[in-house]
């Protein structure tokens, strides 16, 4: 394996161990998802949930291999009534989460961190795939079964593409020399699957999943601790190829012209109960929380 050297936040590093079936990828979040949940002011259980949900995002939709977008939602009857994130192939990531402050203040009695399924009560768990307005979405829908957003996760890839996929996923606070900010990181392996040239991959794939099962959460958010070194400490018994790292930013795609169109598609009295003592309308976008000023005058003009 190629000598250490520091890597940064904000990316996502597709990595092989050397000679086996199996292939990952290893995300790292500092500023990018610091930017979406401080945008916010979170409480800790949701902050933590969309952090989550983000790291995911970027695992699953980095190895799309056209131009387009990921989608993870999870949606149910608790007191977080969904939570998204989206990744594109740009390496833009954005999330939002809605939630009920009095029944989280509930189900948040007595634990530090209540996870996905106490957050989400009885509910489903959706990855979408955004080809563009030319294609079709795909789209795989899964029960919340999972007490975790990573065992969600793994659940749609063992129903949905049958692959058999092992993730992990960390979000908590740190201090990387900036202050203490949000970070977030995680980890998925899959199993190639055997073929007559391959033959049985299980043994493979048993050593790997124990290895992984070592993986400490405070070490995916850990500041002094490079995406290389942590996979090398992973898997150097074997080896450990890694690839070209994509980077990550936070990014939200909402414009004023984007939101002039949305309120183009309410009729005129909608609008109007819209418009405020001033005589305008303002929009909050649900993600990056910039709110937007239109002029109602200016809706009629396009």
């Amino acid at each position: 394996m190629p000598a250490m050297s520091q890597s940064p936040d904000d990316l996502v590093e597709p990595f092989q161990i050397e000679g086996e079936p199996v292939r990952g990828r290893l995300v790292r979040l500092g500023s990018a998802v610091d930017e979406i949940l401080a945008g916010h002011a979170y409480p800790e259980p949701i902050a933590n949930l969309l952090g989550e949900a983000c790291a995911l995002a970027a695992l699953v939709g980095s190895n799309l291999k056209f131009d387009g977008r990921l989608i993870v939602q999870a949606q149910g009857s608790g007191p977080v009534r969904y939570v998204v994130a989206d990744y594109d192939t740009e390496g833009a990531l954005r999330g939002y989460c809605r939630f009920d402050p009095d029944r989280l203040a509930e189900a948040a009695a007595g634990f530090a961190r209540p996870g996905a399924r106490s957050l989400l009560g009885e509910g489903i768990f959706i990855m979408t795939v955004d080809q563009g307005p030319d294609m079709d979405r795909y789209q795989g829908v899964t029960p919340i079964e999972g007490e975790t957003l990573a065992l969600c996760a793994e659940q749609y890839f063992a129903q949905s593409e049958q692959t058999p996929t092992r993730v992990r996923l960390a979000v908590g606070r740190a201090n990387s020399g900036e202050g203490d900010r949000w970070r977030a990181g995680g980890v998925l392996i899959q199993n190639i699957a055997e073929d007559d040239a391959r033959g049985s991959t299980q043994e493979a794939w048993t050593r790997a999943q124990a290895l992984f099962e070592t993986l400490g959460e405070d070490e995916l958010i850990d500041p002094l601790l490079p995406a290389d070194r942590l996979l090398y400490r992973l898997f150097h018994e074997d080896g450990v190829r890694v690839f070209e790292a994509k980077p990550l930013k936070a990014f939200c795609r909402c414009s004023q012209d984007r939101i002039e169109n949305v309120l183009r598609s309410f009729g005129a009295d909608e609008r109007a109960e819209m418009v405020e003592a001033d005589g305008k309308i303002r929009v909050t976008c649900e993600y990056c929380s910039r709110t937007y000023q239109v002029e109602p005058d200016a809706l009629e003009r396009a």
